[in-house]
Protein backbone atom coordinates (compact mmCIF):
# COMPACT_ATOMS: atom_id res chain seq x y z
CA UNK A 1 0.00 0.00 0.00
CA UNK A 2 1.58 3.54 -1.08
CA UNK A 3 2.13 5.97 1.65
CA UNK A 4 -1.37 6.84 3.19
CA UNK A 5 -0.41 10.56 4.28
CA UNK A 6 0.96 11.49 0.78
CA UNK A 7 -2.48 10.03 -0.37
CA UNK A 8 -4.61 11.61 1.80
CA UNK A 9 -2.69 15.24 2.09
CA UNK A 10 -1.14 15.88 -1.73
CA UNK A 11 -4.61 16.21 -3.46
CA UNK A 12 -7.00 18.98 -2.28
CA UNK A 13 -9.90 16.87 -3.91
CA UNK A 14 -8.97 13.63 -2.09
CA UNK A 15 -8.73 15.29 1.15
CA UNK A 16 -12.41 17.47 0.26
CA UNK A 17 -14.07 14.37 -0.45
CA UNK A 18 -12.90 12.24 2.39
CA UNK A 19 -14.65 15.23 4.27
CA UNK A 20 -17.55 15.04 2.35
CA UNK A 21 -18.04 11.68 3.21
CA UNK A 22 -18.48 12.26 6.72
CA UNK A 23 -21.60 13.64 6.43
CA UNK A 24 -22.77 10.09 4.53
CA UNK A 25 -22.70 8.44 1.48
CA UNK A 26 -23.21 10.24 -2.29
CA UNK A 27 -23.41 9.58 -5.52
CA UNK A 28 -21.23 11.04 -8.34
CA UNK A 29 -23.84 13.66 -9.41
CA UNK A 30 -24.06 15.15 -5.55
CA UNK A 31 -19.73 14.80 -5.67
CA UNK A 32 -20.09 16.93 -9.13
CA UNK A 33 -22.10 19.84 -7.13
CA UNK A 34 -20.93 19.94 -3.76
CA UNK A 35 -17.03 19.88 -4.37
CA UNK A 36 -17.68 21.75 -7.69
CA UNK A 37 -15.36 19.17 -9.84
CA UNK A 38 -15.97 17.65 -13.24
CA UNK A 39 -16.13 13.65 -13.25
CA UNK A 40 -13.20 13.33 -15.17
CA UNK A 41 -11.04 15.12 -12.83
CA UNK A 42 -12.63 13.37 -10.01
CA UNK A 43 -12.83 9.75 -10.92
CA UNK A 44 -9.18 9.38 -10.78
CA UNK A 45 -8.84 10.80 -7.23
CA UNK A 46 -11.51 8.29 -6.39
CA UNK A 47 -9.81 5.66 -7.80
CA UNK A 48 -6.84 5.99 -5.53
CA UNK A 49 -9.09 6.32 -2.28
CA UNK A 50 -11.17 3.38 -3.53
CA UNK A 51 -7.40 1.38 -3.81
CA UNK A 52 -5.77 2.00 -0.59
CA UNK A 53 -9.20 1.33 1.35
CA UNK A 54 -10.36 4.72 2.27
CA UNK A 55 -14.07 4.63 0.49
CA UNK A 56 -16.03 2.03 -1.62
CA UNK A 57 -18.62 2.18 -3.92
CA UNK A 58 -21.96 0.57 -2.76
CA UNK A 59 -25.24 0.63 -4.94
CA UNK A 60 -24.25 3.45 -6.73
CA UNK A 61 -23.04 5.37 -4.19
CA UNK A 62 -19.36 6.34 -2.91
CA UNK A 63 -19.05 6.55 1.02
CA UNK A 64 -15.91 6.11 3.22
CA UNK A 65 -14.62 2.36 4.68
CA UNK A 66 -14.12 2.33 8.48
CA UNK A 67 -10.74 3.10 8.00
CA UNK A 68 -11.72 6.00 5.75
CA UNK A 69 -13.86 7.21 8.54
CA UNK A 70 -10.89 7.25 11.18
CA UNK A 71 -8.68 8.99 8.79
CA UNK A 72 -11.39 11.82 7.40
CA UNK A 73 -12.20 12.15 11.26
CA UNK A 74 -8.67 12.60 12.20
CA UNK A 75 -7.87 15.16 8.41
CA UNK A 76 -11.04 17.29 9.03
CA UNK A 77 -9.32 18.48 12.52
CA UNK A 78 -5.75 19.15 10.85
CA UNK A 79 -7.66 21.27 8.05
CA UNK A 80 -9.47 23.42 10.60
CA UNK A 81 -6.29 23.98 12.12
CA UNK A 82 -4.36 24.43 9.31
CA UNK A 83 -6.94 27.04 8.72
CA UNK A 84 -6.86 28.57 11.39
CA UNK A 85 -3.81 29.22 11.72
CA UNK A 86 -3.61 30.52 8.53
CA UNK A 87 -3.30 34.07 9.99
CA UNK A 88 0.64 33.06 10.52
CA UNK A 89 1.76 36.64 12.16
CA UNK A 90 -0.59 37.07 14.51
CA UNK A 91 -0.39 33.17 16.22
CA UNK A 92 3.64 33.06 15.90
CA UNK A 93 3.33 37.29 17.45
CA UNK A 94 1.53 35.64 20.23
CA UNK A 95 2.04 33.51 23.47
CA UNK A 96 -0.16 29.94 22.61
CA UNK A 97 1.35 28.29 25.78
CA UNK A 98 -0.71 30.51 27.74
CA UNK A 99 -3.90 28.46 26.34
CA UNK A 100 -4.43 24.98 28.08
CA UNK A 101 -3.04 22.31 26.37
CA UNK A 102 -6.63 20.61 25.74
CA UNK A 103 -7.73 23.86 23.89
CA UNK A 104 -4.67 23.97 22.37
CA UNK A 105 -5.70 20.66 20.32
CA UNK A 106 -8.70 22.07 19.38
CA UNK A 107 -8.29 25.50 18.30
CA UNK A 108 -9.39 24.23 14.72
CA UNK A 109 -12.72 24.95 16.42
CA UNK A 110 -12.47 28.73 15.63
CA UNK A 111 -12.52 28.51 12.74
CA UNK A 112 -14.26 31.51 10.93
CA UNK A 113 -12.66 33.76 13.33
CA UNK A 114 -11.92 37.29 12.80
CA UNK A 115 -8.92 39.75 14.05
CA UNK A 116 -10.59 42.97 15.70
CA UNK A 117 -7.55 46.02 14.73
CA UNK A 118 -7.20 49.09 16.37
CA UNK A 119 -4.72 51.44 15.13
CA UNK A 120 -2.22 53.47 16.96
CA UNK A 121 -4.46 56.73 16.66
CA UNK A 122 -7.59 54.78 17.99
CA UNK A 123 -6.26 52.23 20.49
CA UNK A 124 -10.07 51.63 21.98
CA UNK A 125 -11.49 50.85 18.51
CA UNK A 126 -11.95 47.32 19.22
CA UNK A 127 -12.94 47.70 23.07
CA UNK A 128 -15.79 49.65 21.54
CA UNK A 129 -17.25 47.15 18.84
CA UNK A 130 -16.97 44.65 22.08
CA UNK A 131 -18.78 46.63 24.11
CA UNK A 132 -21.16 47.17 21.55
CA UNK A 133 -22.08 43.70 21.08
CA UNK A 134 -21.86 42.37 24.42
CA UNK A 135 -25.10 44.81 25.18
CA UNK A 136 -26.88 42.72 23.34
CA UNK A 137 -25.67 39.59 25.14
CA UNK A 138 -28.14 37.81 27.97
CA UNK A 139 -25.36 35.64 29.62
CA UNK A 140 -21.41 36.70 29.71
CA UNK A 141 -18.53 34.86 31.11
CA UNK A 142 -15.31 36.21 31.65
CA UNK A 143 -12.00 36.16 32.77
CA UNK A 144 -9.15 39.18 33.11
CA UNK A 145 -5.23 39.40 34.48
CA UNK A 146 -5.90 43.49 33.76
CA UNK A 147 -8.14 46.35 35.09
CA UNK A 148 -9.84 48.86 31.81
CA UNK A 149 -10.95 51.66 33.17
CA UNK A 150 -14.41 51.62 31.71
CA UNK A 151 -15.41 48.36 32.44
CA UNK A 152 -15.88 48.03 36.00
CA UNK A 153 -18.87 51.01 34.93
CA UNK A 154 -20.01 49.13 32.44
CA UNK A 155 -20.59 45.15 34.06
CA UNK A 156 -22.43 47.20 36.57
CA UNK A 157 -24.70 48.51 34.11
CA UNK A 158 -25.36 45.24 32.67
CA UNK A 159 -26.29 43.66 36.09
CA UNK A 160 -28.53 46.71 36.63
CA UNK A 161 -30.51 45.30 33.13
CA UNK A 162 -30.06 41.51 34.54
CA UNK A 163 -27.96 40.29 32.17
CA UNK A 164 -26.13 37.18 34.11
CA UNK A 165 -22.66 38.05 34.49
CA UNK A 166 -19.86 35.29 36.16
CA UNK A 167 -16.57 37.19 36.08
CA UNK A 168 -12.88 35.75 37.19
CA UNK A 169 -10.25 38.05 37.92
CA UNK A 170 -6.52 37.84 38.92
CA UNK A 171 -6.07 38.51 42.81
CA UNK A 172 -3.90 41.45 41.86
CA UNK A 173 -7.19 43.22 39.47
CA UNK A 174 -9.34 42.29 42.44
CA UNK A 175 -7.67 43.97 44.84
CA UNK A 176 -7.13 47.20 42.11
CA UNK A 177 -10.69 46.51 42.28
CA UNK A 178 -11.81 47.10 45.73
CA UNK A 179 -9.38 49.96 46.21
CA UNK A 180 -10.70 52.20 43.32
CA UNK A 181 -14.12 51.38 42.43
CA UNK A 182 -14.92 49.57 45.78
CA UNK A 183 -18.63 51.19 46.01
CA UNK A 184 -19.41 50.25 42.04
CA UNK A 185 -18.29 46.35 43.48
CA UNK A 186 -20.59 46.46 46.08
CA UNK A 187 -23.68 47.11 43.87
CA UNK A 188 -22.72 44.50 41.58
CA UNK A 189 -22.26 41.67 43.68
CA UNK A 190 -25.94 42.78 45.26
CA UNK A 191 -27.60 41.26 42.06
CA UNK A 192 -28.29 38.14 41.86
CA UNK A 193 -27.39 37.63 38.35
CA UNK A 194 -24.11 38.99 39.01
CA UNK A 195 -20.97 36.76 40.27
CA UNK A 196 -17.29 36.87 41.12
CA UNK A 197 -14.38 34.96 41.40
CA UNK A 198 -10.42 35.31 41.86
CA UNK A 199 -8.02 32.87 41.15
CA UNK A 200 -4.57 33.11 42.20
CA UNK A 201 -2.94 31.51 38.51
CA UNK A 202 -1.67 34.36 36.23
CA UNK A 203 -3.38 33.31 32.80
CA UNK A 204 -1.30 34.76 29.87
CA UNK A 205 -4.95 35.87 28.23
CA UNK A 206 -8.23 37.80 28.70
CA UNK A 207 -11.66 36.83 27.14
CA UNK A 208 -15.14 37.08 27.59
CA UNK A 209 -17.35 33.92 26.15
CA UNK A 210 -20.94 35.42 25.62
CA UNK A 211 -24.29 33.54 24.14
CA UNK A 212 -23.60 35.37 20.81
CA UNK A 213 -19.87 36.03 20.71
CA UNK A 214 -16.16 34.77 21.72
CA UNK A 215 -13.44 37.58 22.18
CA UNK A 216 -10.16 36.45 23.38
CA UNK A 217 -7.04 38.71 23.87
CA UNK A 218 -3.33 37.56 23.83
CA UNK A 219 -0.07 38.41 25.70
CA UNK A 220 2.82 38.94 23.27
CA UNK A 221 5.25 36.17 23.56
CA UNK A 222 7.54 39.02 25.05
CA UNK A 223 5.04 39.42 27.75
CA UNK A 224 3.22 41.99 26.72
CA UNK A 225 -0.34 42.63 26.44
CA UNK A 226 -1.89 43.11 23.10
CA UNK A 227 -3.91 46.16 23.81
CA UNK A 228 -5.05 46.49 19.83
CA UNK A 229 -6.27 43.16 18.66
CA UNK A 230 -9.19 41.01 19.89
CA UNK A 231 -9.51 37.74 18.30
CA UNK A 232 -13.64 37.24 18.11
CA UNK A 233 -15.30 33.89 16.95
CA UNK A 234 -19.49 33.74 16.75
CA UNK A 235 -19.99 30.23 15.26
CA UNK A 236 -21.56 27.46 17.90
CA UNK A 237 -18.50 26.08 18.34
CA UNK A 238 -16.31 28.71 18.88
CA UNK A 239 -18.24 29.57 21.82
CA UNK A 240 -18.75 26.08 22.83
CA UNK A 241 -14.36 26.35 23.10
CA UNK A 242 -14.99 29.92 24.78
CA UNK A 243 -17.02 28.17 27.45
CA UNK A 244 -14.49 25.75 28.12
CA UNK A 245 -12.01 28.12 28.53
CA UNK A 246 -13.93 29.90 30.97
CA UNK A 247 -14.67 26.46 32.67
CA UNK A 248 -10.98 25.89 33.43
CA UNK A 249 -10.91 29.26 34.72
CA UNK A 250 -13.15 28.82 36.85
CA UNK A 251 -12.41 25.29 38.25
CA UNK A 252 -9.07 27.42 39.18
CA UNK A 253 -10.75 29.93 41.42
CA UNK A 254 -12.99 30.73 44.61
CA UNK A 255 -15.81 33.52 45.18
CA UNK A 256 -14.52 36.65 45.98
CA UNK A 257 -15.34 37.74 49.61
CA UNK A 258 -16.46 41.37 49.31
CA UNK A 259 -17.11 43.16 52.51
Amino acid sequence: MADLLFIVTASEKRKRLLILLQKGPKTMDEIRELLQVTTTGMLPQIKILVENGLIRKDRGAYQLTEMGEVVAARLEGLVETLEVFGEGEFWRLHDLSAIPAHLRMRIGELLGYRLISSSAEELYESHHEFLEKIQHSRQVKGFSPILHPIYPRFFLELAKKGVDITLVLTENVYAKCERQYGEMLREGLSYPNAQLFVTGEEFRFAFVVTDLFLSLTLFFRDGRFDTKVDLNCTSERGLAWGEDLFRYCLERSRPAAFP
